[in-house]
């Protein structure tokens, strides 16, 4: 069975504040907010760097994370995409254009 490899954090304050901004953006009384964010900017959900460049996860989440190393920017992005899959499935359906593959 496979099991992942489990990296440790190498700047804890830089991935603690941008995995809090990505969380954030995630519960469950601003998912909605943030969905709309995303489908108004005209980027797809998954692309995670484009989503962070405009803005959207907060001010100054690009500096933080591009000052992260590349195993704290991969944990960052495994648990952007993760909370990404784990948005109800309605809001999903009213956000296709954002989620769709095409």
């Amino acid at each position: 069975m496979f099991e992942q490899a489990v990296l440790p954090v190498q700047n804890v304050q830089a991935y603690s504040e941008v995995a809090g901004a990505v969380e954030l953006a995630f519960a469950s009384g601003r998912v909605d907010n943030f969905l709309r964010d995303v489908q108004r900017s005209g980027v797809r959900i998954r692309q995670f760097e484009a989503v962070l460049a405009l803005g959207l996860l907060g001010r100054g989440m690009a500096a933080k994370y591009g000052a992260l190393g590349d195993s704290d920017r991969g944990l960052i992005r495994e648990l952007y995409l993760r909370l990404v899959e784990r948005v109800p499935t309605a809001l999903r359906a009213k956000y296709l254009r954002i989620y769709a593959y095409y």
